[in-house]
């Protein structure tokens, strides 16, 4: 894993069609960031933006991705300029803060998810008394009793399957956790290493709550069961998703991937009537993303504005498009093709958060046992 500084990013517009991941900000963001404005700038008196040079800096997972015209609106109405660095996927990007808390690289972090979150209160990356208000009921996504770790959208990685692919070949395609060992799916499964994925973790995890821990018919004992199957074990969601899966790319020959519950509504067909790939709500567990104010930032006040602007209803109705992900916000939207093609599970494994940190290494030990990794 690398700790050199990444390289700095000049927050962008994303929706780019592909899985990474209202024209103002909300009234009650506008109001919070008015509250605040001294941390970057103050309004003349035409109303104008008199910055006073402020940059409030985000750590991000490199999918982080909110339209142009909100970004703009933030930083008008700030003062403060927006600057991203792009960290990897969230367990690199937790890796990076607990390497660097000494000497933040930011103001604020956003993206690190449930199975990384706890590090970041262990390592005391964390400023705990920089909390903010939160939408209704996103209380329930709070961890440990921190409401400075500010939950600001879930997921879930599931298993997703090629549908084109099982129909051109005349196989039915798996259904559940326990079909990926059958001969029929020999060969034909794409995991990632939760070492060093955060999406290979939250399947890992999902396996330990489904199969247990039991040394036979455990979670390490499916493994093994998968390995003898002929699994493909890639580094990174990317490379699973766009080179080995049939579905996700050009050039994969695998139909089976570890992916996301949402992933289908991105494999959409050019007039929108159907979807090429399928999400197996069974393997599904919900992954929340959470940001906050780094312990040390030079610009905290700014730091909780972002927080506050992430938390608006316009922002957060950008979620399912750009980033593929669900807005904890009650009044925020979500798009078409994600409520048709990438709705969440009705009822996805649910982790608890306190066993995955006290348990992640031992299970991580099992899991390379088990695969011969």
């Amino acid at each position: 894993m690398t700790t050199a500084r990444p390289a700095r990013l000049t927050a962008s517009a994303g929706g780019s069609g592909a899985l990474p991941r209202r024209t103002v900000v909300s009234a009650g963001a506008a109001t919070a960031v008015g509250l605040a404005l001294a941390a970057c700038g103050s309004k003349d008196a035409g109303g104008d933006t008199a910055g006073d040079g402020k940059t409030v800096t985000v750590v991000t997972h490199d999918t982080f991705s909110v339209p142009d015209d909100l970004v703009s609106a933030f930083q008008n109405d700030t003062g403060c300029a927006l600057e991203l660095v792009a960290s990897g996927d969230a367990g690199e990007l937790t890796n990076k803060l607990v390497l660097t808390k000494d000497a933040p690289l930011g103001d604020a972090f956003f993206g690190v998810d449930s199975f990384f979150a706890s590090r970041l209160l262990e390592e005391d990356v964390l400023d705990t008394s920089a909390a903010v208000a939160l939408p209704a009921g996103a209380d329930q996504y709070v961890l440990s009793d921190a409401p400075a770790l500010t939950p600001i959208d879930f997921g879930e990685v599931a298993v997703n399957v090629d549908t084109a692919w099982f129909a051109e070949h005349g196989v039915a395609p798996p259904a559940a956790f326990e079909d990926l060992t059958e001969p029929e799916y020999k060969d034909l499964l794409v995991a990632i290493n939760p070492s060093t994925s955060s999406v290979g973790l939250a399947f890992l995890v999902a396996t330990v709550n489904h199969f247990g821990t039991a040394e036979t018919g455990g979670f390490a004992d499916y493994w093994k069961q998968l390995a003898a199957n002929g699994v493909t074990i890639d580094s990174d969601w990317s490379n699973a998703y766009y080179t080995d899966f049939s579905g996700g790319g050009e050039g994969g020959v695998h139909p089976i991937v570890v992916s996301y519950s949402s992933s289908p509504a991105a494999t959409v067909t050019a007039d929108g009537s159907a979807t090429t790939t399928a999400s197996l709500p069974t393997t599904a567990i919900r992954q929340v993303e959470y940001a906050g104010v780094l312990a040390g930032a030079a610009n905290p006040e700014g730091a909780k504005m972002f927080l506050t602007w992430l938390l608006s209803t316009a922002v957060q109705s950008t979620f399912s498009e750009n980033m593929y992900v669900y807005p904890i916000n009650p009044d925020a939207t979500v798009s078409e093709s994600m409520t048709t093609f990438g709705a969440a599970s009705n009822s996805p494994i649910i982790a608890d958060a306190a066993e995955v940190s006290a348990n992640r290494e031992a299970w991580l030990a099992a899991w390379t046992e088990a695969v011969g990794a």
